[in-house]
């Protein structure tokens, strides 16, 4: 994300900038709740416009043990965040993508933060099966 604003936001997609608002289900008040920096899911459907529907945070790494990875955010301060893949390693310093809100743990650490969005290694299928188990899709884009 590049900017953000309380309808809508401005994201890099190919190469371009672009203004794409957020899913309903997307909480209020946004401003307070993205920042540049942030990584976004976009959903897209056919005739209706892209709308946002996640975000994972841009967070320090500070620490681990075998279940959890400790980090640092600025609008959340030090968390305590369960690892996606448990297997992945995160050396303290180095950036992680952070998220809220998935069922099974109050914080998840997904992969390594990256240069391109699109090289992220994140929870989609996680958010999509979310969306779809609590028949989300329809209100999203309305």
């Amino acid at each position: 994300m590049l900017r953000a604003e309380e309808d809508a936001c401005q994201i890099l997609a190919d190469g371009q900038v672009v203004s794409v608002r957020y899913a309903s289900q997307f909480p209020a008040p946004r401003r307070e709740r993205v920042s540049p920096g942030h990584l976004v899911a976009v959903a897209e459907a056919p005739s209706v416009s892209a709308v946002v529907v996640w975000r994972w945070y841009d967070a320090v790494v500070l620490g681990s043990d075998a279940g959890y990875v400790r980090l640092w955010e600025p609008a959340h301060g030090e968390v305590s965040a369960q690892r996606r893949r448990p297997q992945q390693q995160y050396d303290p310093g180095t950036r992680a993508y952070l998220s809220a809100g998935l069922p099974g743990a109050e914080w998840w650490v997904a992969g390594n933060a990256v240069d391109r969005a699109e090289d992220a290694d994140v929870e989609l299928d996680e958010v999509a099966r979310l969306y779809t188990e609590h028949d989300m899709w329809d209100s999203a884009f309305g």
